[in-house]
């Protein structure tokens, strides 16, 4: 594919911070043709039926609609635009996430520590009829298409899925956000600035998820974390 060809793909980009949606677009300006943004699930899929992008860059979490977050975008927006193809770009790697957005159709998942030429790359790619993957995310993948859960496929794995699931389910999406960066070494400040979010608002999400999940500092959730297989 020639450097004019590749200008002419038409790529829309749906995530709910503004800043991040800017960062982005303004990544990719020089080698797409950007046709539109939005920030929520209704807006995301009016917007989809009007440009009729070949590409949408998704995230997992969306504010609006029924709650459905990027999965009900796609489902939503396919009759309008039956040719879009969808790459999704999440900072969150829980199995549960990639697997709602690749059984909605995603034709890939990258998390948001990509490059901006590995990025560029992976438009490129699903546009080309590809799948990609974050290579963390590969296993994960192989087991939602497999219909195998991701912690195994035995009674005991199975029981241990279903608690973490349980424990998970007491934590908000944003918390769940934070848990994993934290789990992951990241410091208040790079948390912050990966989320767009301030320190003192990282700091509240720590403390309520430390309290919901019975924990009392970081080093035990980063093992709690560790444990059910959450981070890497």
């Amino acid at each position: 594919m020639s450097e004019n060809e590749t200008a002419k793909i038409r790529v829309a980009m749906v995530d709910d911070h503004e800043m991040f949606r800017a960062g982005v677009i303004a990544t990719l300006r020089d080698s797409f043709d950007i046709v539109g943004q939005a920030a929520d699930v209704p807006g995301s899929v009016a917007m989809i039926a009007q440009t009729k992008p070949q590409v949408v860059l998704l995230d997992v979490h969306v504010p609006g609609g029924e709650g459905g977050g990027g999965a009900e975008i796609l489902a939503k927006s396919r009759p309008y635009s039956p040719t879009t193809v969808f790459l999704a770009l999440s900072v969150s790697d829980a199995p549960q996430d990639v697997g709602s957005v690749i059984r909605a159709g995603a034709q890939g998942y990258v998390t948001k520590t990509i490059t901006g030429a590995d990025l560029i790359s992976s438009i490129k790619q699903v546009h080309e009829g590809y799948a990609v993957f974050s290579p963390k995310l590969a296993g994960f993948v192989l087991s939602t298409f497999q219909g195998v859960p991701a912690a195994g496929s035995d009674g005991g794995a199975d029981g241990a899925a279903r608690a973490h699931d349980e424990e998970l389910d007491r934590l908000s999406a944003r918390e769940q956000e934070v848990m994993r960066l934290i789990a992951r070494g990241y410091t208040y400040k790079e948390v912050a600035a990966e989320l767009f979010i301030s320190i003192k608002t990282v700091e509240t999400h720590v403390s309520s998820v430390l309290r919901k999940l019975q924990l009392s500092n970081r080093t035990e959730l980063t093992r709690w974390a560790a444990d059910r297989r959450i981070v890497w």
